[in-house]
């Protein structure tokens, strides 16, 4: 029989090389487990039973947040069902188990219009009063970034991925490689993102040509999602505004936005990539304005002459 911590290396050379996971859930899992196995040192599979994960998970609720935990025992559960499906175990102890617990819905965070638009403008004034070429191609990079992340809800580890050949500028399209490596294709819909996009792409062209990302700092290496998460922290200082302001907050903006214009949410769910209409349904809860307006017009209340 393996050795657990054997068999969880294992697992992992699985899910690298054969399910093609990526690196975040990878990351993601290797931590679960890893915690896992050092709870347990020198413990061989058979030796776990439903008992002993029950307390585990007892341990895991104690100590971090639903969400945190939910992962946690998600990682288990999968690396218990591969063990089966294998057959190093006979029986899977989590067919013994039964976790229920409830997760707080947690609303996504929106930013107000006014504030994107407060928020862009600094980022515009910047552009125009650079003093040197650095400063200008810096700051028409930082404008093209936070137009794309706005205009289309996308993921910062998306856009941080993006190729040059998955921006097509001509039609108006990008690719996007989301979770699970899921492909879905974004219309850019506002002629100003493209002319930004356009100007970036000719400015930046020979560092985009050299590594093939389409987002690119000065050295020619592709953008991280740190120096976009500063670079927004930046802007947010300069524009005044106090509200804090992540790169995630543009997605949940985005989607927002549009169910309050009465679109459709499963064109939501299509352009956000989600999996489910279930996660997409989050923002039905966060679309108060429109909630104000509907109460405010067509509730019978209105009409009465008392």
């Amino acid at each position: 029989m393996k050795n657990l911590k054997k068999a969880v290396n294992d697992y992992l050379d699985y899910c690298r090389l054969q399910k093609r996971l990526d690196e975040k859930t990878l990351k993601a899992y290797r931590l679960d487990l890893t915690q896992f196995c050092e709870k347990f040192p020198d413990t061989e599979i058979k030796d776990i039973t439903p008992a002993v994960l029950e307390n585990f998970i007892a341990g895991l609720h104690q100590k971090y947040k639903p969400k945190t935990a939910k992962r946690k025992i998600a990682s288990l559960k999968a690396i218990f069902h591969y063990w089966e499906y294998r057959e190093i175990l006979d029986r899977n102890p989590f067919n013994k188990i039964q976790v229920k617990f409830r997760e707080p819905v947690i609303l996504p965070k929106t930013i107000p219009l006014h504030t994107v638009e407060t928020f862009l403008s600094a980022i515009y004034r910047q552009h125009s009063c650079a003093k040197t070429d650095y400063q200008k191609r810096s700051t028409l990079r930082d404008i093209a970034v936070i137009e794309l992340l706005f205009a289309t809800g996308i993921r910062i580890s998306e856009l941080c991925s993006l190729k040059a050949a998955d921006v097509n500028l001509y039609d108006k399209i990008i690719l996007i490689y989301g979770k699970g490596s899921k492909e879905r294709r974004v219309q850019i819909g506002n002629d100003d993102v493209i002319s930004v996009l356009e100007e970036y792409k000719k400015s930046f062209e020979k560092q985009i040509q050299s590594c093939g990302h389409f987002f690119v700092n000065h050295s020619g290496r592709p953008l991280s999602d740190q120096s976009i998460r500063r670079m927004i922290n930046k802007y947010t200082a300069l524009a005044a505004i106090e509200q804090h302001i992540t790169p995630h907050m543009f997605r949940h903006t985005f989607a927002t936005s549009l169910l309050e214009a009465d679109v459709d949410i499963r064109y939501i769910q299509e352009m956000l990539g989600h999996s489910s209409i279930n996660i997409t349904e989050i923002y039905t809860h966060v679309a108060m304005s429109k909630q104000r307006d509907i109460l405010v017009s067509k509730h019978p209340r209105k009409n009465f002459r008392i």
